[in-house]
């Protein structure tokens, strides 16, 4: 079959299959694996690893977009969830798989190891696409679950590098160790310098020729050089991607780089879970069907009951068996790992075709209750302790005003609306501050004001304005973006507090300024006349 054709069934295959599996609400993911498997089944000739090059880039820009989260502001805000529980969550989880594989199954240790560590990873593509698809990235559980997911894909660069030295018998573990470490430093150095002083430019003169196609395809290039620099000093492609990432997180063109670039992870994804599918032995599974299943169950008994313990230590019961249930699959990083495994001869050929199925088991679970978490949870555990107000408000609502922001400014503006007798709905995303607005009898809810999701749940389209309310542009410059991506004509005023803001906020279609130093000034100045 030449290489057209080949395409074309393989495209119409994942979509058919997509669409049956998207009825039971189960992940493209598993339909992209589904298809690999099958299209392996009747093609013998194909050639994987042609396919496996390409498929590598669905990580890279995966690794990318992650990296577009991952500034230091980013960083500090959730240090407790990405370094405590994180590497706490990666930690124990691969001494305990490597002493189950290395005592239970008698594997030697450097087996062991790569074991525990591809068993120690969760799926960072279905767990946080359901997560912001349902809205509930940025509930507690969400957050704890997003932070752990960050520190798992950061272990991912130091367990690559295990398996390049574990495979390695004759080098001398300093050398490479010393040799990485000054690679390293030039390619952050390298990375840091374009970053700093060219990076913001060179943005700037794409984004003012005002061709879209130019923009996309610059975001492209720094992207594979960024990859490419980093393979070249021994290094992934996908920690070169991931440190672009973060660069460009420091500008103020993140957000329509992360719009634009999801379609192209998206699809290159897919073609990586496709090249997986294409992997597994049909004879394999059935011959060691009931062992999958066994291994399966026991996977995510086990990691499900780690990562509860861990993260009972710190938080609360009900909060901490969500995000066990959330993060107890396999990720799919898994597969990268063990496939290097395999071709360094660190595991064995059948090993591998068990394991596979089984990450592949633990994903399709994940698909299928993620979404259920916390109406699983709430069955067994009736007490709050994530305070969240569901939307519960009249669907013929309308011309009513949407304040963003529950602050003490936020405050004084919904006072004004009430006692004006205007209808209205606050957002704000401070636990206190929408605990302190119930106690008021205020209509606030508690969410991210710019999460689709929760303006849709609000009303959006039938809004009459929005008041933002938030001291921070980067929050301002997301919720604009989500509001006029749902509705572009709706009056959107905005509190500043200097000129200069105006500069930066110009290109986000903001109808009003409101500058609360100038209206002071003229306040005080009034009142000293009197």
């Amino acid at each position: 079959m030449d290489i057209l054709s080949l395409i074309v069934a393989t495209l119409f295959l994942s979509i058919i299959l997509n669409i049956i599996l998207k009825k039971f609400d189960i992940s493209p993911i598993v339909g992209y694996i589904f298809t690999g498997a099958i299209v392996a089944v009747f093609l013998q000739d194909i050639n994987q690893s042609e396919l496996s090059h390409i498929a590598e880039f669905g990580i890279v820009f995966l690794m990318f977009t992650i990296g577009l989260e991952f500034s230091i502001k980013h960083l500090r805000k959730m240090k407790k969830e990405v370094f405590v529980f994180g590497s706490l969550q990666v930690l124990v989880t691969i001494f305990i798989f490597t002493y189950i594989a290395n005592i239970l199954f008698s594997f030697d240790i450097k087996t062991s190891v790569i074991i525990g560590s591809a068993l120690a990873l969760s799926s960072t593509a279905i767990v946080l696409k359901v997560l912001n698809s349902n809205g509930d990235i940025h509930r507690p559980y969400g957050r704890a679950s997003t932070g752990i997911l960050i520190f798992q894909d950061l272990a991912v660069i130091p367990i690559l590098l295990l398996i390049t030295i574990l495979a390695n018998d004759k080098a001398n573990i300093t050398d490479i160790i010393l040799n990485t470490v000054y690679s390293a430093i030039i390619v952050a150095i390298i990375l840091f310098v374009v970053g700093k002083y060219l990076l913001e430019k060179f943005l700037a003169y794409v984004v003012d020729t005002k061709v879209e196609e130019i923009f996309i395809a610059s975001i492209l290039l720094l992207v594979l050089a960024s990859a490419l620099l980093a393979h070249s000093f021994g290094f992934s492609y996908s920690l070169g991607a991931f440190v672009a990432g973060m660069l460009i997180a420091e500008t103020k063109y993140k957000y329509q780089i992360e719009a634009d670039l999801v379609p192209f992870r998206d699809i290159l994804l897919g073609v990586f879970f496709i090249t997986i599918g294409m992997q597994v032995e049909i004879n394999s599974i059935l011959n060691n069907f009931f062992l999958i299943i066994f291994l399966s169950a026991s996977i995510l008994a086990i990691k499900a009951i780690l990562i509860f313990i861990i993260l009972r230590i710190f938080t609360f019961t009900k909060r901490a068996f969500k995000v066990a249930l959330t993060l107890a699959q396999i990720g799919e990083f898994s597969f990268a790992i063990l496939s290097l495994a395999t071709a360094n001869h660190l595991i064995s050929y059948e090993l591998n075709q068990i394991l596979i199925p089984v990450v592949i088991v633990s994903l399709i679970f994940t698909s299928i209750v993620l979404k259920y978490v916390r109406v699983f949870v709430d069955i067994f555990y009736k007490e709050k302790t994530e305070l969240l107000s569901e939307p519960l408000i009249d669907a013929q609502i309308k011309d009513h005003i949407i304040v963003c922001g529950y602050s003490l400014l936020g405050q004084k503006i919904v006072k004004n609306l009430r006692d004006q007798g205007l209808t209205y709905i606050a957002i704000e995303h401070n636990r206190e501050h929408v605990k302190n607005g119930h106690l008021k009898g205020d209509i606030v809810f508690f969410g991210n004001a710019s999460a689709k999701a929760m303006l849709e749940a609000v009303y959006l389209k039938n809004a009459k304005s929005i008041i933002i309310a938030i001291d921070n542009d980067e929050k301002v410059r997301l919720i604009v973006e989500s509001i006029r991506n749902l509705n572009n004509s709706i009056p959107i005023i905005l509190k500043i507090t200097h000129k200069t803001q105006i500069d930066d906020l110009k290109d986000l279609n903001i109808n009003y300024f409101i500058n609360e130093n100038e209206l002071t000034a003229k306040e005080l100045v009034k009142n000293a006349l009197i």
